[in-house]
């Protein structure tokens, strides 16, 4: 099993940048897709960026260019850089560990674990 906690929320103002972090624990998830999902209230769960087991990334078209997942080198901590930060992506990020994730189809298969969230609050 494995236990997620996001760090790194926050508000800022348009334009601003934020740097979220998720410490893993307990398995290991080398070999786990690791990703970020958001949240919006009234809003669907939405896939953000993943990374797979071989360190390739995916992006939600609404971040790519802004935003920039990463993990250290024992993928004991993911990372999720944000820039440009706009008001649309004011939610709970959530930090996900999976077997798989589909960023295009907002979905994880197989195992999966899920963390409680940061709130991200962009104002203008």
């Amino acid at each position: 099993r494995v236990q997620l906690v996001e760090s790194g929320g926050g508000s800022v103002q348009v334009g601003g940048s934020l740097t979220l972090s998720c410490s893993a624990s307990g398995d290991s998830t080398k070999t786990y897709a690791m990703g970020w999902f958001r949240q919006a209230p009234g809003k669907a769960r939405e896939a953000v960026a993943a990374v797979d087991s071989d360190g390739y990334a995916t992006y939600v078209d609404s971040v790519r260019g802004r935003f920039t997942i990463s993990t250290d080198n024992a993928k004991n901590n993911l990372y999720l850089q944000m820039n440009s930060l706009q008001v649309e992506d004011s939610a709970m990020y959530i930090c996900v560990v999976a077997d798989v994730i589909v960023v295009f189809h907002n979905r994880t298969a197989g195992r999966n674990y899920w963390g409680q969230g940061t709130q991200v609050t962009v104002s203008s």
